[in-house]
């Protein structure tokens, strides 16, 4: 190599690993709280949190919140909210009852009648936040009292099920298993491998691109912690579930999802769209960029994942009830913000959603087990999410 080619190349900052964390504390804050949340209530349930049975309730239990999470993540992100979430998620639930209980329909035509119909309800609202300029609160507010009247009314107040054994797989069942060893489930165990050697190839792949073109990259010494860790926490938590039924075949849904909407906001123009249009809607739509269709888009997409949330929340409890989904959006927005997404938009991450998703529903796991009541639970969680709004609003202050 020339010396005019080293001179002309990109020149990596380099920074330690204290000012580096500092400078990034939202992600790696979470994160950390996530395992300071996990040992904590490890110790106080005497270990019963990480058993194999409460693992897979945690995934289960969480996974039509996850769903929603990332739904809603793009909708913050562009600068709205959504409140209809959980009314959405019942209705729906309660349509994919009537549909397959008492008409006879099959669950594969229930399934893409539902979405379609999530993806309506999406665009309904999402057409008067877009075009109109209705505030997105006060149309979700309505969109909320609606679809929950709907949900009644679809019932008659009553629940109906169940359902065919081959829905209630959706949520309930786990992959099939080719081989067993000692009790353990073997294929469980080489997904649960495969896992944290593709990502270590993703973030090595990221890492040698932010090295080529001259940026800001984690200390060697902690990027090697961080895929230990990773490496660790995947592996414990296969190895795990696969001690018990193998791996829910929601996990694998959610998954598929996260790696998705990873993508999306990362890896492609309209992913950068909806941050430019959270971060400055006038600067967004004069530099080209069709903001109405894209705010229609977030909430087209939102109505598709809160429909699918519903259909499996349904599948779970195998039977559609009148009160499904109530103050679901209370926990899918909490997990967004505390996730670390702003509450001015433009600014958040999915793996951030994700986390948040899981330190509510380990909290929620972790007091039930011992014994702490549903009302100082609901305490404990509107505390910790004025905690992470804070710790939002004192970073950008500070910057």
């Amino acid at each position: 190599m020339s010396v005019e080619t080293l001179e002309s190349a990109p020149r990596r900052p380099s920074i330690s690993i204290l000012d580096f964390v500092r400078h990034h504390l939202r992600d790696y804050g979470m994160l950390l709280s996530l395992f300071a949340i996990m040992i904590f209530f490890q110790w106080q349930t005497d270990g019963t949190l990480l058993t194999p049975l409460n693992i897979t309730n945690l995934l289960l239990q969480n996974s039509y919140i996850v769903i929603m999470a990332l739904g809603m993540l793009l909708v913050i992100v562009a600068g709205h909210i959504d409140l209809s979430v959980g009314s959405v998620a019942g209705f729906i639930g309660a349509l994919a009852a009537i549909l397959m209980v008492q008409f006879k329909l099959d669950f594969v035509s229930t399934t893409a009648i539902c979405l379609l119909i999530g993806g309506l309800v999406g665009a309904v609202q999402g057409y008067f936040v877009a075009y109109p300029k209705i505030p997105s609160f006060i149309v979700t507010l309505a969109g909320m009292l609606v679809f929950r009247g709907l949900c009644l009314a679809l019932l008659a107040g009553q629940s109906v099920g169940p359902f065919p054994v081959a829905f209630q797989h959706i949520s309930s069942g786990f992959i099939p298993d080719f081989s067993t060893f000692d009790g353990l489930h073997i294929t469980s165990i080489v997904l649960a491998a495969a896992v944290p050697l593709v990502l270590t190839g993703l973030a090595l792949r990221d890492r040698s691109k932010r090295f080529r073109y001259g940026l800001e990259v984690e200390p060697f010494l902690l990027f090697i912690a961080k895929l230990i860790l990773l490496f660790a926490a995947i592996l414990g938590i296969g190895w795990q579930l696969s001690s018990y039924k193998g791996l829910p075949n929601v996990l694998i849904v959610m998954f598929v999802l996260i790696a998705a909407y990873t993508f999306l906001t990362r890896n492609t123009v309209i992913g950068r769209r909806i941050y430019a249009l959270g971060g400055n809607e006038k600067a967004a739509r004069l530099s080209g960029i069709d903001t109405p269709r894209l705010t229609l888009l977030t909430f087209v997409n939102m109505g598709i994942l809160a429909a699918l949330a519903g259909l499996i929340f349904a599948a779970r409890l195998n039977t559609a009830t009148p009160k499904a989904g109530i103050s679901f959006e209370l926990d899918v927005i909490a997990a967004c913000f505390i996730g670390g997404a702003s509450a001015s938009g433009g600014v958040g991450k999915v793996t951030g959603a994700v986390i948040g998703a899981f330190i509510m529903g380990v909290m929620n796991n972790g007091m039930s087990i011992i014994g702490i009541g549903i009302d100082w639970q609901q305490v404990i969680k509107g505390l910790v999410l004025l905690a992470a709004v804070y710790f939002d609003v004192y970073n950008k202050v500070r910057r």
